[in-house]
């Protein structure tokens, strides 16, 4: 055997320890989700390789993993409701349990046909959000796929959509800034009506004649840690798991600057009206956030 080809067989060797070590959830939702409400209107279709989350004016729908995590990598591919969306929220996260429990949050508000989607990102820390970041996307997320994903490790959470990082937040403990790593979280999702503040504040009603909305969900991963196991906490870096230590390099960093430069239109560390003795600390750490 060429040597080579024997650190192929090595990697690939190591691969199949640390794959064993560590839980990668791919593709089939009967084996990693559980539907929690909705009834019929949450739908797992093709063998378990689609989901559909469904709402009309009596109920929504929603889902969870199966499996807890404490760190990891969170892929998933996401077709909004299409055409007129208002009223509507379609959430994703990861969130523990109880009156102090640690989140990370994508929503997704409808809005009227023609008009962009808002995608609205908070962070809660020990029950504590009031960290949002608001963007409008450079596409239109209703007509095609398009994968988002939540990387969270001791250092930092990253917030991507197509592999381009929309949000990044720092652990910044040693500012005395909380940071979510102690509580394990599982997968949510849900499609509901929230036509009391979700469009235009509130003003966008949903058009109920345009009922049932449906949001449709394929090809969930999740390289992540799963919990009570902490085995891949201290497993050196490895592409299958180089979320665990992922930063920013220098590409990152201009796609985050191009995103929000561009396309936010809301983040609370520049909220002054809001925040009339001082933005947050964590706020003053970065210049993109």
């Amino acid at each position: 055997m060429s040597l080579s080809s024997q650190m192929v067989t090595n990697i690939f060797l190591l691969s199949l320890v640390v794959a064993y070590l560590m839980t990668a959830s791919a593709g089939n939702f009967y084996q990693h989700i559980d539907v929690t409400w909705g009834g019929q209107r949450a739908k797992i279709l093709d063998g378990g390789q689609l989901l559909t989350l469904s709402l009309d004016k009596f109920s929504g729908s929603g889902f969870q993993s199966k499996n807890q995590y404490l760190f990891g990598r969170v892929d998933m591919q996401l077709k909004l409701v299409p055409g007129n969306s208002a009223g509507t929220v379609t959430t994703y996260y990861l969130s523990s349990q109880g009156t102090a429990h640690d989140e990370i949050d994508f929503e997704f508000l409808g809005n009227s046909s023609g008009q962009p989607y808002t995608v609205h990102t908070n962070i809660y820390t020990q029950g504590k959000g009031n960290r949002e970041q608001q963007f409008h996307l450079w596409f239109n997320p209703s007509i095609a796929f398009h994968q988002y994903s939540i990387i969270w490790n001791p250092r930092r959470i990253i917030f991507m959509v197509d592999n381009i990082p929309i949000r990044v937040f720092n652990n910044n403990e040693a500012i005395g800034v909380p940071y979510p790593k102690r509580q394990p979280m599982r997968l949510y999702s849900s499609l509901w009506n929230a036509d009391d503040w979700a469009t235009q504040g509130g003003k966008v009603k949903t058009d109920w004649t345009k009922a049932p909305f449906t949001a449709t969900y394929r090809n969930f991963n999740a390289n992540a840690c799963v919990w009570p196991s902490t085995s891949c906490v201290s497993t050196k870096p490895l592409p299958i798991n180089g979320w665990m230590y992922q930063e920013l390099d220098v590409n990152d960093r201009k796609k985050l600057k191009w995103v929000q430069k561009n396309y936010m239109i809301y983040n609370y560390c520049t909220d002054l009206r809001r925040f009339p003795q001082g933005v947050p600390r964590e706020c003053k750490q970065y210049k993109f956030l």
